[in-house]
């Protein structure tokens, strides 16, 4: 029970970040997202350069559309999901082909609605669910909750992740039984049982091994 209030509570923390845009940078050095990071299954710098991605991609909405629309855009492992509303086929089109400009994309999931922006208590309820679903994924037992990106926009939850077929039934299982969710959307990278034990491996050894000794100056 405890486990999964702090999940909720940490979820709760993450879901508001967005929000607070010029804290942003400062959170994000923190420990809270340092201890996620440790136990990634993507490297430390392919991490960075999702957060970069995230970042450039909200920048590249074309300026005739901003006024209209609530995109997010959450990249792991170098893939791209799309988010949020837009206010017509054409806004949808313009900002994946901005995203598909951007250094070392590899895939785009466009999944942006058409139609009016969000309220503000309809976001306020996706984060809820995607609390919900963190959670559970803690107190299933059986994967690790840090390996599955959880999105959430109108009731649809979206997992990403780097994971083997069994976790990605789990978290499918865990998402779709979980109240408040419409449909689920899998954009999870699925690989073999080895593929992901030799990840793991190495990450395993990369967290453990000793940072580097400073070089000593002669006197």
């Amino acid at each position: 029970m405890r486990k999964t209030q702090l999940i909720l509570a940490a979820s709760a923390l993450f879901t508001v970040l967005p929000m607070l845009q010029g804290c942003v940078p400062a959170l994000v050095g923190g420990a809270a997202v340092s201890v996620m990071s440790a136990h990634d299954r993507r490297t430390t710098g392919t991490q960075t350069d999702d957060e970069t991605t995230e970042w450039k991609a909200g920048q590249r909405v074309p300026d005739q559309f901003k006024g209209f629309s609530h995109v997010n855009f959450t990249a792991y492992n170098h893939r791209v999901l799309i988010t949020g509303e837009v206010p017509n086929e054409d806004a949808k089109a313009a900002i994946e082909r901005e995203v598909r400009l951007l250094g070392g994309v590899r895939e785009v999931y466009n999944e942006a609605g058409i139609g009016p922006v969000s309220s503000l208590g309809s976001r306020s309820t996706d984060g809820y669910i995607t609390s919900k679903v963190k959670a559970r994924l803690v107190d299933s037992n059986q994967l690790s909750a840090n390996h599955i990106k959880v999105v959430t926009e109108r009731a649809i939850v979206y997992l990403m992740g780097i994971v083997t077929d069994r976790e990605a039934k789990v978290a499918i299982a865990v998402a779709r039984t979980t109240a408040g969710v419409a449909k689920v959307v899998n954009v999870m990278e699925v690989l073999g049982d080895e593929d992901v034990r030799r990840i793991d491996s190495q990450m395993l050894g990369a967290r453990q091994a000793p940072p580097a000794s400073a070089p000593v100056e002669n006197r």
